[in-house]
This record gives C-alpha cells, sequence and structure tokens, in this order.
C-alpha cells in the first residue's frame, strides 16, 4: 500500500491476528499513515492489541474510533456482518472494505463451482478432478471411475491444507472419505501432482496498474506426505521462498503459469489479492503447471481511494 502523506489509517484487522498485527505494525512504521488499533500502544512482539474483531460489535466499535476504510483481513462469507448487518448500513456510504466481496468469496470458496468455471474456459492447465456426493456411501461411485493412485482427496471448501490427504489405496480413501463426511457433505477428488509447488498472488488492477498482476513466484518444499502443511502450524520460512528473477527467467513455464493465473482473477473478478497453488504434473522439471488451487484470500493492497482512517479486522480480533 503507497504512503498517503495526509491520510490517517484505523487499523480494523478482520481475520487472521498474526497477518493483521503485520499489516498494522508495517502501515504504523514504515509509511505516513497513523494507525488507529485497539490498544493504544499494542507491543510489537505480541500479535494481539492490533485488530479488531470482525463481530458486528468489533466493527461498530472500529467505526466510532473514527475508520472510514476497513481492512478484511479474515474468512469471508455470504452471511458475514460485512454483508448482512443492519446496523452497518448507516455508515455504508462513508465506508470503504479493502478486500473481496463476502458473496464473491462465498462463491468461489466451492472448488466445484469454480473449477467447474475454469474448465468451461477451457483455457487453463488444471488436473483430473471428480466431485463425490458425501450423503451415501462413496464406495459403489469410486469403484465405477477407475481411479488412479495416489489420489487426494480433500473437502468442498477449506482453507490451508485442511481435510487434504495424499491416499495411496481405495481403502486409504475411502476411510478419508467416510472422515471427511463429518464435516462436509461433498468431497473432491484430484489428480495427484508430483512435481514442484508454487503459489502466485494476483494483484487487481489499480491506478498504477491497470490490469492484474503477478506478484514474484513462492516456491513450496518440505512437503509432509505430499501435501504442503498449514502455515499455522509450519511457518512458511521453513518450508517456502520467493524465486529468484534469475530461476524464472531459467524457466519460461513459470512465466506462462503466471500468466493463467492472473486471466483466473480476471476471471473471477478478484477486487483484492487472490492466491493461486499451482504444481508440476510430475517429478520432470520440463513439464507444465497446473492450477489446483484457488484461494481468495482477503489480505490485500486494493484500490479504495484515498485512506484516512483504516480499521483492520479479524476473527477474535484485539
Amino acid at each position: 500500500m503507497p504512503a498517503h502523506t495526509e491520510s490517517l489509517i484505523d487499523c480494523v484487522r478482520l481475520g487472521y491476528q498474526d497477518s493483521g498485527a503485520d499489516i498494522a505494525f508495517v502501515l504504523q512504521n514504515q509509511t505516513n499513515v497513523d494507525v488507529v488499533t485497539p490498544k493504544k500502544r499494542p507491543d510489537p512482539r505480541e500479535d494481539t492489541g492490533w485488530c479488531f474483531p470482525d463481530s458486528e460489535d468489533g466493527i461498530l466499535d472500529a467505526i466510532r474510533c473514527g475508520a472510514t476504510h476497513l481492512w478484511a483481513n479474515t474468512i469471508l462469507f455470504a452471511s458475514h456482518p460485512l454483508q448482512t448487518s443492519s446496523r452497518l448500513s448507516k455508515y455504508q456510504q462513508e465506508l470503504r472494505v479493502v478486500g473481496q466481496p463476502p458473496t464473491l468469496v462465498d462463491k468461489f470458496d466451492d472448488k466445484e463451482y469454480t473449477n467447474n468455471l475454469l474448465r468451461a474456459k477451457g483455457s487453463f492447465t488444471m488436473p483430473q478432478a471428480w466431485t463425490v456426493d458425501l450423503h451415501a456411501d462413496p464406495q459403489s461411485f469410486l469403484k465405477e471411475q477407475n481411479l488412479l493412485f495416489p489420489i487426494v482427496g480433500k473437502p468442498i471448501r477449506g482453507r490451508g491444507s485442511h481435510g487434504v490427504s495424499v491416499c495411496n489405496s481405495f481403502a486409504e480413501l475411502y476411510d478419508h472419505l467416510r472422515a471427511l463426511s463429518l464435516d462436509s457433505p461433498v468431497a473432491m477428488l484430484e489428480q495427484y501432482l508430483a512435481g514442484e509447488e508454487a503459489t502466485i498472488t494476483v494483484m487487481p488492477p489499480s491506478k498504477e496498474r491497470s490490469e492484474y498482476w503477478s506478484m514474484p513466484i513462492v516456491t513450496r518444499f518440505n512437503h509432509e506426505n505430499g501435501v504442503a502443511p498449514y502455515s499455522g502450524v509450519v511457518a512458511v520460512t521453513a518450508n517456502s521462498r520467493a524465486l529468484t528473477q534469475q530461476e524464472m527467467q531459467k524457466d519460461k513455464r513459470y512465466g506462462q503459469a503466471a500468466r493463467e493465473c492472473e486471466e483466473v482473477s480476471k476471471l473471477l473478478h478478484g477486487t483484492a489479492p487472490i492466491r493461486i497453488d499451482i504444481r508440476r504434473l510430475n517429478d520432470d522439471p520440463s513439464t507444465p503447471f497446473a492450477l489446483f488451487d484457488i484461494n481468495m484470500k482477503p489480505v490485500s493492497r486494493s484500490s479504495v481511494g484515498p485512506l484516512q482512517r483504516l480499521i483492520l479486522l479479524t476473527p477474535g480480533g484485539a
């Protein structure tokens, strides 16, 4: 986010408390923006006290502190207070939100819906996938598909690697799906991609750049049973690093994947950063990348006009 010399930002944090604290700290210390936080002088060694809760009361508390912009660093959905609260209605002409619209996030967090949309376009490299209805025993459906193992089983909605497992046999897959059925009525099976994994964050258009554009590609390693561990358990610095310009220039497939990711964000009309996970089809470093997970990440720089008082919102907050 560019510095605004005469802007005043109140940080309302919606979502992930650690990253919300990072955002507030950077804005407070590296820009000409004043950051308003729930705690008057939050400790930079702690991630508490930097952001307001994303509950209705938390959002209203932020507004009472003078917020004109809410940074929705949280998990958004159609029934989120930002979308549904009648108590916020009288502020809607003055308030701006940095992040994806909650209804858009709710729609595209459905992996089946999003994958079908991308496949219909016909121009994206994607793994083969199947949707499994878990209301009934999936055994007969699985036997009809002539599946190749290993294969990935995951919930139709989800964050990070929660519920994602690489299954090496029919029995392993069946047991995993039965476990998923306790929380998710539908699951997705996906061709296992054995090659290098990376992630690409695509930024939305702004006054400075009129098109969707990719940030530096981050490659991942140190997988656990074929799956990148959740960042809340293993720090990203332990299994990820940004590629150098030289590495990207040596392999045109990185650039090809980045262009595809930009087209995805454009197709979905993202208003904030979207993170897309990619992986080579196999261990051969000359193989292309396939797009296997679209994450409507809310933490973003967004074109919302001159910032005055920004509040960061997160689950739990404070």
